[in-house]
Protein backbone atom coordinates (compact mmCIF):
# COMPACT_ATOMS: atom_id res chain seq x y z
CA UNK A 1 0.00 0.00 0.00
CA UNK A 2 1.34 3.55 -1.06
CA UNK A 3 1.49 5.56 2.42
CA UNK A 4 3.01 8.92 1.93
CA UNK A 5 6.61 9.37 4.22
CA UNK A 6 6.91 11.49 7.06
CA UNK A 7 8.96 14.70 6.76
CA UNK A 8 10.03 17.13 9.50
CA UNK A 9 9.18 20.38 8.95
CA UNK A 10 11.50 22.93 10.33
CA UNK A 11 9.34 26.48 10.91
CA UNK A 12 11.15 28.03 14.03
CA UNK A 13 13.47 29.03 11.23
CA UNK A 14 10.88 31.50 9.45
CA UNK A 15 9.16 32.83 12.28
CA UNK A 16 12.56 34.42 14.46
CA UNK A 17 11.28 32.44 17.30
CA UNK A 18 12.64 29.57 19.40
CA UNK A 19 12.00 26.23 18.60
CA UNK A 20 10.10 25.49 21.61
CA UNK A 21 7.74 28.64 21.39
CA UNK A 22 7.39 27.67 17.91
CA UNK A 23 6.71 23.69 18.58
CA UNK A 24 4.33 24.78 21.17
CA UNK A 25 2.41 27.40 19.14
CA UNK A 26 2.50 24.51 15.84
CA UNK A 27 1.21 21.80 17.90
CA UNK A 28 -1.70 23.61 19.76
CA UNK A 29 -4.28 22.52 16.75
CA UNK A 30 -3.16 19.31 17.26
CA UNK A 31 -5.94 16.80 18.99
CA UNK A 32 -8.42 19.30 18.23
CA UNK A 33 -11.38 18.54 17.22
CA UNK A 34 -13.96 21.12 15.59
CA UNK A 35 -17.16 20.72 16.52
CA UNK A 36 -20.50 21.90 14.22
CA UNK A 37 -19.90 24.33 11.05
CA UNK A 38 -16.46 25.06 12.26
CA UNK A 39 -15.14 21.67 11.13
CA UNK A 40 -16.63 22.26 7.66
CA UNK A 41 -14.79 25.89 7.60
CA UNK A 42 -11.24 26.12 6.04
CA UNK A 43 -8.57 24.52 7.45
CA UNK A 44 -6.57 27.65 8.72
CA UNK A 45 -3.58 26.34 10.64
CA UNK A 46 -1.00 26.91 8.12
CA UNK A 47 -1.56 30.75 8.41
CA UNK A 48 0.13 30.12 12.03
CA UNK A 49 3.50 29.29 10.43
CA UNK A 50 5.19 32.59 9.71
CA UNK A 51 6.88 32.23 6.26
CA UNK A 52 3.72 30.08 5.08
CA UNK A 53 1.63 33.57 5.86
CA UNK A 54 3.63 36.10 4.04
CA UNK A 55 4.12 33.57 0.85
CA UNK A 56 0.10 33.35 1.21
CA UNK A 57 -0.63 36.93 1.99
CA UNK A 58 0.60 37.91 -0.52
CA UNK A 59 -1.17 35.60 -3.01
CA UNK A 60 -4.27 37.80 -2.02
CA UNK A 61 -2.59 40.86 -3.81
CA UNK A 62 -1.23 39.49 -7.05
CA UNK A 63 -4.05 37.11 -7.69
CA UNK A 64 -6.29 40.27 -8.43
CA UNK A 65 -3.43 42.26 -10.26
CA UNK A 66 -2.55 39.24 -12.38
CA UNK A 67 -5.86 38.87 -13.60
CA UNK A 68 -5.44 42.91 -14.32
CA UNK A 69 -2.80 42.38 -16.68
CA UNK A 70 -5.04 39.04 -18.09
CA UNK A 71 -7.91 40.97 -19.13
CA UNK A 72 -5.55 44.03 -20.09
CA UNK A 73 -3.52 42.28 -22.73
CA UNK A 74 -6.45 40.68 -25.01
CA UNK A 75 -8.40 43.88 -24.69
CA UNK A 76 -5.11 46.43 -26.26
CA UNK A 77 -5.08 43.45 -28.52
CA UNK A 78 -8.44 43.42 -29.67
CA UNK A 79 -8.61 47.55 -29.58
CA UNK A 80 -5.46 47.56 -31.98
CA UNK A 81 -6.69 44.79 -34.45
CA UNK A 82 -10.33 44.50 -34.05
CA UNK A 83 -9.87 40.65 -34.47
CA UNK A 84 -10.60 38.16 -32.14
CA UNK A 85 -8.12 35.86 -34.27
CA UNK A 86 -5.50 38.22 -33.09
CA UNK A 87 -6.29 37.93 -29.69
CA UNK A 88 -6.62 33.82 -29.77
CA UNK A 89 -3.27 33.95 -31.40
CA UNK A 90 -1.31 35.74 -28.56
CA UNK A 91 -3.20 33.19 -26.35
CA UNK A 92 -1.08 30.79 -28.26
CA UNK A 93 2.41 32.98 -27.78
CA UNK A 94 2.62 32.63 -24.19
CA UNK A 95 1.62 28.94 -24.00
CA UNK A 96 5.47 27.53 -25.50
CA UNK A 97 7.10 29.69 -23.57
CA UNK A 98 5.43 28.90 -19.96
CA UNK A 99 5.56 25.38 -21.44
CA UNK A 100 9.56 24.90 -22.01
CA UNK A 101 10.29 27.47 -18.98
CA UNK A 102 8.05 25.50 -17.03
CA UNK A 103 10.08 22.34 -17.23
CA UNK A 104 13.66 23.47 -16.89
CA UNK A 105 12.39 25.77 -14.45
CA UNK A 106 11.12 22.81 -12.14
CA UNK A 107 14.84 21.40 -12.76
CA UNK A 108 16.36 24.76 -11.77
CA UNK A 109 13.97 24.70 -8.49
CA UNK A 110 15.65 20.93 -7.83
CA UNK A 111 19.28 22.86 -8.08
CA UNK A 112 19.28 26.22 -6.24
CA UNK A 113 17.94 27.97 -3.25
CA UNK A 114 13.96 28.39 -4.24
CA UNK A 115 13.78 31.00 -2.47
CA UNK A 116 16.58 33.13 -5.05
CA UNK A 117 15.07 31.83 -7.88
CA UNK A 118 11.41 33.34 -6.41
CA UNK A 119 12.91 36.21 -6.01
CA UNK A 120 14.75 36.69 -9.72
CA UNK A 121 11.29 35.41 -11.45
CA UNK A 122 9.11 37.67 -9.25
CA UNK A 123 11.16 40.59 -10.20
CA UNK A 124 11.20 39.84 -13.35
CA UNK A 125 7.46 39.45 -13.67
CA UNK A 126 7.01 42.69 -12.28
CA UNK A 127 9.24 44.24 -14.71
CA UNK A 128 7.42 42.77 -17.69
CA UNK A 129 4.38 44.10 -16.25
CA UNK A 130 6.13 47.79 -15.70
CA UNK A 131 7.31 47.57 -19.89
CA UNK A 132 3.24 46.55 -20.64
CA UNK A 133 2.23 49.96 -19.07
CA UNK A 134 5.38 51.87 -20.63
CA UNK A 135 4.21 50.51 -23.99
CA UNK A 136 0.73 51.73 -23.16
CA UNK A 137 1.22 55.00 -21.74
CA UNK A 138 3.63 55.71 -25.18
CA UNK A 139 0.91 54.40 -27.45
CA UNK A 140 3.21 51.99 -29.37
CA UNK A 141 -0.21 49.90 -30.67
CA UNK A 142 1.82 47.07 -31.46
CA UNK A 143 0.64 43.47 -31.50
CA UNK A 144 4.25 42.20 -31.72
CA UNK A 145 5.36 44.03 -28.55
CA UNK A 146 2.90 43.09 -27.03
CA UNK A 147 3.13 39.30 -27.50
CA UNK A 148 6.54 39.51 -27.33
CA UNK A 149 5.87 40.77 -23.52
CA UNK A 150 3.32 38.00 -23.19
CA UNK A 151 6.17 35.28 -24.13
CA UNK A 152 8.55 36.91 -21.56
CA UNK A 153 6.09 37.13 -18.96
CA UNK A 154 4.97 33.37 -19.40
CA UNK A 155 8.76 32.32 -19.33
CA UNK A 156 9.56 34.53 -16.06
CA UNK A 157 6.09 32.42 -14.86
CA UNK A 158 6.93 29.06 -15.89
CA UNK A 159 10.41 30.12 -13.82
CA UNK A 160 8.31 30.89 -11.07
CA UNK A 161 5.63 28.91 -10.47
CA UNK A 162 7.60 25.46 -10.07
CA UNK A 163 9.40 26.96 -6.95
CA UNK A 164 6.62 28.55 -5.67
CA UNK A 165 4.49 25.00 -5.20
CA UNK A 166 7.28 23.14 -4.15
CA UNK A 167 8.43 25.31 -1.19
CA UNK A 168 5.03 25.11 0.23
CA UNK A 169 6.26 22.01 1.86
CA UNK A 170 9.30 23.18 3.34
CA UNK A 171 6.82 25.85 5.01
CA UNK A 172 4.08 23.64 6.54
CA UNK A 173 4.20 19.97 7.95
CA UNK A 174 2.81 16.84 5.53
CA UNK A 175 -0.69 16.63 7.72
CA UNK A 176 -1.18 20.60 6.57
CA UNK A 177 -0.38 20.01 2.96
CA UNK A 178 -4.40 19.96 2.19
CA UNK A 179 -5.05 22.79 3.77
CA UNK A 180 -2.25 25.28 2.73
CA UNK A 181 -2.79 24.09 -0.87
CA UNK A 182 -6.24 24.49 -0.19
CA UNK A 183 -6.17 28.29 1.11
CA UNK A 184 -3.67 28.91 -2.32
CA UNK A 185 -6.54 27.61 -4.56
CA UNK A 186 -9.05 29.68 -2.82
CA UNK A 187 -7.10 32.75 -3.40
CA UNK A 188 -6.31 32.09 -6.92
CA UNK A 189 -10.08 31.24 -8.16
CA UNK A 190 -11.04 34.49 -6.43
CA UNK A 191 -8.91 36.72 -7.70
CA UNK A 192 -10.53 34.78 -11.08
CA UNK A 193 -13.88 35.87 -9.94
CA UNK A 194 -13.23 39.74 -8.70
CA UNK A 195 -9.52 40.63 -10.86
CA UNK A 196 -11.68 40.56 -14.43
CA UNK A 197 -14.89 42.31 -12.63
CA UNK A 198 -12.35 45.16 -11.22
CA UNK A 199 -10.80 45.35 -14.44
CA UNK A 200 -14.15 46.04 -16.18
CA UNK A 201 -15.00 48.77 -13.69
CA UNK A 202 -11.96 50.10 -13.80
CA UNK A 203 -10.89 50.84 -17.50
CA UNK A 204 -13.52 53.34 -18.30
CA UNK A 205 -12.48 55.18 -14.95
CA UNK A 206 -8.57 55.23 -15.26
CA UNK A 207 -7.92 53.65 -18.57
CA UNK A 208 -6.27 50.54 -19.35
CA UNK A 209 -2.36 51.14 -19.13
CA UNK A 210 -3.01 51.44 -15.32
CA UNK A 211 -4.22 47.88 -15.18
CA UNK A 212 -0.66 47.19 -15.93
CA UNK A 213 1.02 49.86 -13.41
CA UNK A 214 -1.54 48.05 -10.67
CA UNK A 215 -0.21 44.72 -11.48
CA UNK A 216 3.54 45.88 -11.37
CA UNK A 217 2.77 47.76 -8.13
CA UNK A 218 0.73 44.22 -6.59
CA UNK A 219 4.54 42.18 -7.78
CA UNK A 220 6.34 44.58 -5.30
CA UNK A 221 4.78 43.04 -2.20
CA UNK A 222 5.25 39.65 -3.65
CA UNK A 223 8.96 40.29 -4.02
CA UNK A 224 9.26 41.56 -0.55
CA UNK A 225 7.28 38.64 1.10
CA UNK A 226 9.45 36.30 -0.84
CA UNK A 227 12.41 38.57 0.57
CA UNK A 228 11.35 37.84 3.89
CA UNK A 229 11.24 34.01 3.67
CA UNK A 230 13.89 31.62 5.10
CA UNK A 231 17.08 30.15 2.71
CA UNK A 232 15.04 27.08 0.98
CA UNK A 233 18.65 25.12 -0.67
CA UNK A 234 18.61 21.86 -1.56
CA UNK A 235 18.28 19.85 1.61
CA UNK A 236 21.79 18.07 2.93
CA UNK A 237 23.06 15.11 1.03
CA UNK A 238 21.65 16.19 -2.43
CA UNK A 239 24.05 15.68 -5.31
CA UNK A 240 25.00 18.93 -6.50
CA UNK A 241 23.52 19.09 -10.44
CA UNK A 242 23.11 21.18 -13.29
CA UNK A 243 19.73 21.83 -14.45
CA UNK A 244 19.90 20.78 -18.14
CA UNK A 245 17.92 18.50 -20.17
CA UNK A 246 19.36 15.52 -18.45
CA UNK A 247 17.75 16.40 -15.30
CA UNK A 248 14.23 17.34 -17.17
CA UNK A 249 14.23 13.98 -18.58
CA UNK A 250 14.74 12.42 -14.85
CA UNK A 251 11.66 14.12 -14.00
CA UNK A 252 9.73 12.08 -16.61
CA UNK A 253 11.77 8.97 -15.71
CA UNK A 254 11.03 9.42 -12.24
CA UNK A 255 6.74 9.90 -12.60
CA UNK A 256 7.18 6.74 -15.05
CA UNK A 257 8.03 4.94 -12.13
CA UNK A 258 6.21 6.60 -9.41
CA UNK A 259 2.55 5.20 -10.46
CA UNK A 260 1.29 7.64 -8.06
CA UNK A 261 2.17 10.36 -9.49
CA UNK A 262 1.72 9.47 -12.97
CA UNK A 263 -2.28 9.22 -12.28
CA UNK A 264 -2.75 12.64 -10.27
CA UNK A 265 -1.63 13.67 -13.86
CA UNK A 266 -3.72 11.56 -15.87
CA UNK A 267 -6.73 12.42 -13.79
CA UNK A 268 -6.22 16.62 -14.34
CA UNK A 269 -5.86 15.40 -18.19
CA UNK A 270 -9.05 13.64 -18.31
CA UNK A 271 -10.78 16.51 -16.72
CA UNK A 272 -9.98 19.78 -18.53
CA UNK A 273 -9.05 17.89 -21.71
CA UNK A 274 -12.09 15.71 -22.06
CA UNK A 275 -14.32 17.50 -19.88
CA UNK A 276 -13.34 21.57 -19.89
CA UNK A 277 -16.56 23.30 -22.04
CA UNK A 278 -15.52 27.08 -21.38
CA UNK A 279 -14.66 27.37 -25.42
CA UNK A 280 -18.83 26.55 -26.10
CA UNK A 281 -19.52 29.19 -23.42
CA UNK A 282 -20.44 31.56 -25.93
CA UNK A 283 -22.47 29.82 -28.91
CA UNK A 284 -24.37 28.46 -26.08
CA UNK A 285 -25.05 31.91 -24.51
CA UNK A 286 -25.94 32.76 -28.03
CA UNK A 287 -28.11 29.88 -28.60
CA UNK A 288 -29.26 27.86 -25.92
CA UNK A 289 -29.44 30.63 -23.22
CA UNK A 290 -30.25 33.40 -25.41
CA UNK A 291 -34.03 34.02 -23.66
CA UNK A 292 -31.88 34.87 -20.36
CA UNK A 293 -29.94 37.49 -22.41
CA UNK A 294 -26.83 36.83 -23.91
CA UNK A 295 -24.37 38.73 -21.81
CA UNK A 296 -25.99 37.72 -18.75
CA UNK A 297 -25.70 34.15 -19.69
CA UNK A 298 -21.82 34.41 -20.96
CA UNK A 299 -20.91 36.36 -17.47
CA UNK A 300 -22.57 33.54 -15.31
CA UNK A 301 -21.08 30.81 -17.78
CA UNK A 302 -17.47 31.71 -17.23
CA UNK A 303 -18.26 32.91 -13.50
CA UNK A 304 -19.71 29.68 -12.74
CA UNK A 305 -16.85 27.63 -12.18
CA UNK A 306 -14.73 29.82 -10.17
CA UNK A 307 -17.57 30.66 -7.58
CA UNK A 308 -17.82 26.99 -7.04
CA UNK A 309 -14.13 26.31 -6.55
CA UNK A 310 -14.05 29.67 -4.31
CA UNK A 311 -17.33 27.98 -1.93
CA UNK A 312 -15.44 24.54 -2.00
CA UNK A 313 -12.25 26.28 -0.59
CA UNK A 314 -14.32 28.00 2.01
CA UNK A 315 -15.56 24.63 3.46
CA UNK A 316 -12.76 23.17 2.82
CA UNK A 317 -12.27 22.07 6.73
CA UNK A 318 -12.92 18.55 5.83
CA UNK A 319 -10.15 18.34 3.84
CA UNK A 320 -7.71 18.44 6.54
CA UNK A 321 -8.92 15.36 7.75
CA UNK A 322 -9.18 13.06 4.55
CA UNK A 323 -5.88 10.16 4.34
CA UNK A 324 -7.43 8.14 1.12
CA UNK A 325 -5.83 10.83 -1.05
CA UNK A 326 -5.86 8.83 -3.85
CA UNK A 327 -9.75 7.89 -3.49
CA UNK A 328 -10.77 12.27 -3.00
CA UNK A 329 -8.63 13.04 -6.27
CA UNK A 330 -10.64 9.66 -8.58
CA UNK A 331 -13.99 11.13 -6.41
CA UNK A 332 -13.66 14.67 -7.29
CA UNK A 333 -12.86 13.77 -10.99
CA UNK A 334 -16.34 11.74 -11.44
CA UNK A 335 -17.88 14.32 -9.75
CA UNK A 336 -16.42 16.96 -12.28
CA UNK A 337 -17.40 15.29 -15.23
CA UNK A 338 -20.74 14.06 -14.28
CA UNK A 339 -21.49 17.79 -13.24
CA UNK A 340 -20.36 18.89 -16.52
CA UNK A 341 -22.54 16.08 -18.16
CA UNK A 342 -25.68 17.74 -16.63
CA UNK A 343 -24.63 21.05 -17.55
CA UNK A 344 -24.69 19.81 -21.10
CA UNK A 345 -28.15 18.35 -20.49
CA UNK A 346 -29.74 21.72 -19.06
CA UNK A 347 -31.60 23.55 -20.73
CA UNK A 348 -32.46 26.20 -17.69
CA UNK A 349 -29.61 28.81 -17.42
CA UNK A 350 -29.94 28.52 -13.70
CA UNK A 351 -29.93 24.79 -13.80
CA UNK A 352 -26.29 25.10 -15.61
CA UNK A 353 -24.97 27.92 -13.43
CA UNK A 354 -26.12 25.27 -10.74
CA UNK A 355 -23.71 22.26 -12.52
CA UNK A 356 -20.97 24.60 -13.55
CA UNK A 357 -20.60 25.69 -9.36
CA UNK A 358 -20.63 21.79 -8.55
CA UNK A 359 -18.18 20.87 -10.98
CA UNK A 360 -16.14 23.97 -9.23
CA UNK A 361 -16.50 22.77 -5.97
CA UNK A 362 -14.90 19.27 -7.74
CA UNK A 363 -12.39 20.76 -9.11
CA UNK A 364 -11.07 22.54 -5.69
CA UNK A 365 -10.94 19.25 -4.22
CA UNK A 366 -9.11 17.94 -7.22
CA UNK A 367 -7.01 20.50 -6.45
CA UNK A 368 -5.79 20.59 -3.54
CA UNK A 369 -5.29 16.81 -3.40
CA UNK A 370 -3.45 16.21 -6.36
CA UNK A 371 -1.61 18.98 -5.37
CA UNK A 372 -1.00 17.20 -1.77
CA UNK A 373 -0.11 14.33 -3.50
CA UNK A 374 2.83 16.00 -5.66
CA UNK A 375 3.99 17.66 -2.10
CA UNK A 376 4.01 14.32 -0.32
CA UNK A 377 4.59 11.31 -2.50
CA UNK A 378 7.67 12.76 -3.99
CA UNK A 379 11.11 13.44 -2.69
CA UNK A 380 12.19 16.87 -2.09
CA UNK A 381 14.67 16.70 -4.83
CA UNK A 382 12.50 15.78 -6.97
CA UNK A 383 9.37 18.41 -6.03
CA UNK A 384 10.21 21.08 -8.41
CA UNK A 385 10.44 19.36 -11.62
CA UNK A 386 7.27 17.52 -10.61
CA UNK A 387 5.97 21.16 -10.14
CA UNK A 388 7.04 22.04 -13.49
CA UNK A 389 5.27 19.27 -15.33
CA UNK A 390 1.88 20.06 -13.20
CA UNK A 391 2.47 24.02 -14.54
CA UNK A 392 2.59 22.12 -18.19
CA UNK A 393 -0.41 20.15 -17.06
CA UNK A 394 -2.36 22.85 -15.52
CA UNK A 395 -1.93 25.34 -18.34
CA UNK A 396 -2.11 23.32 -21.34
CA UNK A 397 -5.06 21.00 -20.92
CA UNK A 398 -7.80 23.79 -20.50
CA UNK A 399 -6.09 25.15 -24.21
CA UNK A 400 -6.43 21.81 -25.63
CA UNK A 401 -9.74 21.36 -24.35
CA UNK A 402 -10.48 24.61 -25.95
CA UNK A 403 -9.64 23.10 -29.45
CA UNK A 404 -11.02 19.82 -29.01
CA UNK A 405 -14.45 20.85 -27.62
CA UNK A 406 -14.60 23.87 -29.95
CA UNK A 407 -14.53 21.16 -32.62
CA UNK A 408 -17.14 18.69 -30.92
CA UNK A 409 -19.22 21.83 -30.63
CA UNK A 410 -19.22 22.43 -34.49
CA UNK A 411 -19.58 19.04 -35.61
CA UNK A 412 -22.32 17.58 -33.21
CA UNK A 413 -23.65 20.66 -31.29
CA UNK A 414 -22.74 22.50 -28.11
CA UNK A 415 -24.92 20.42 -25.82
CA UNK A 416 -23.90 17.24 -27.25
CA UNK A 417 -20.22 18.35 -27.21
CA UNK A 418 -20.17 19.05 -23.68
CA UNK A 419 -22.68 16.16 -22.29
CA UNK A 420 -20.18 13.61 -24.01
CA UNK A 421 -17.16 15.74 -22.68
CA UNK A 422 -18.91 14.62 -19.40
CA UNK A 423 -19.61 11.04 -19.51
CA UNK A 424 -16.05 10.24 -21.21
CA UNK A 425 -14.28 11.70 -18.18
CA UNK A 426 -16.32 9.71 -15.81
CA UNK A 427 -15.90 6.49 -17.65
CA UNK A 428 -12.09 7.05 -18.67
CA UNK A 429 -11.30 8.06 -14.80
CA UNK A 430 -13.58 5.19 -13.04
CA UNK A 431 -11.24 2.60 -15.99
CA UNK A 432 -7.77 4.12 -15.23
CA UNK A 433 -8.60 3.45 -11.28
CA UNK A 434 -9.88 -0.11 -11.99
CA UNK A 435 -7.05 -0.79 -14.01
CA UNK A 436 -4.18 0.70 -12.02
CA UNK A 437 -4.75 0.64 -7.91
CA UNK A 438 -1.86 2.67 -7.04
CA UNK A 439 -4.04 5.80 -7.12
CA UNK A 440 -6.73 4.04 -5.15
CA UNK A 441 -4.74 2.46 -2.68
CA UNK A 442 -2.76 5.86 -1.96
CA UNK A 443 -3.03 7.28 1.69
CA UNK A 444 -1.17 9.34 4.26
Amino acid sequence: MYRARRKRVDTSESSGESGTEADTKASAPEGVRQRGWRRWAMDTRPLRRPAYRRLWSSTIVTAVGSQLTAVAVPKQIYDITGSSAWVGAASLAGLLPLIVFALWGGAVADTVDRRKLLLITNAGIAVTSLLFWIQAVAGLDSVAALMLLLALQQAFWGLNAPARNASIARLVPEDELPAANALGSTVMQTGQVVGPLLAGALIPVIGLPELYLIDALALCVTVWAVYKLPSLPPLAGTAVRRAGVREVVAGFRYIAGHKVLLLSFLADIVAMVLGMPRALFPQLAAETYAPYGEGLALGLLFAAIPIGAVAGGLFSGTFSRARRHGWMVIGAVVVWGAAITGFGLSGSLWLAVAFLAVAGVADMVSMVFRGAILLSAATDEMRGRMQGVFTVVVAGGPRLADVLHGAAGSAFGAREAVAGGGLLVVAVMLALAVAVPALRRYRV
